[in-house]
């Protein structure tokens, strides 16, 4: 990370703080999209954390803390995302590309299923923290001073999430890993 950038947009440079947006939309995308698990809600949460790291960057004190404070703005727009949004939106995307779906598909979507649902079984706090370590790699002491709550709470929080986790990726019973050809599937 440049310091020099940092330093440059808090004294108002806007070519630099344009700089630093472009380096930083993507991690700050992803880590919205994991914590809000929509993509177009995601990509308004990241907007506003833009927004509100350009207009707080003069009280940034440390610019070597850049990374970890844009992740606490950004959590902060998540939570208050995530209060603005229904509980249940439908997540329909259609698929852009003309290859035909792997045989192996089935077992894809059934995987992605139950991971979606244990997501919905977690709250906002939960999925942060999952995000922030598992999806963004940092550290349950980076994870704590972003979210500025006690290492312990990340732990029990990480701790709690895996549970659901796992509790929803428990099969009910044998799941096929594809249809055979002559089985008719009735909707």
């Amino acid at each position: 990370m440049d310091h020099d950038l940092v330093q440059r947009a808090q004294r108002g440079d806007q070519g630099a703080f344009e700089i630093l947006a472009l380096q930083h939309y993507a991690r700050l995308q992803k880590a919205a999209i994991g914590i809000l698990r929509d993509r177009h809600v995601a990509e308004d949460a990241t907007q506003q954390a833009l927004l509100d790291i350009w207009r707080d960057i003069r009280r940034l004190r440390d610019p070597a803390r850049f990374e970890a404070w844009s992740y606490r703005l950004l959590v902060r727009v998540c939570y208050a995302e995530s209060k603005r949004t229904p509980k249940w939106v439908p997540q329909m995307e259609m698929r852009t590309s003309e290859e035909p779906l792997a045989p192996d598909s089935f077992g894809v979507v059934i995987d992605r299923d139950q991971l979606e649902r244990g997501f919905s079984q977690l709250s906002i706090d939960h999925r942060t923290v999952i995000v922030l370590h598992h999806l963004m790699d940092m550290t349950l002491e980076q994870v704590a001073e972003t979210l500025g709550i006690p290492r312990g709470t990340v732990y029990s929080r990480l701790s709690r999430a895996m549970e659901t986790l796992r509790a929803a990726l428990q099969p009910d019973g044998p799941i096929p890993t594809s249809i055979p050809a002559q089985q008719e599937v009735v909707r």
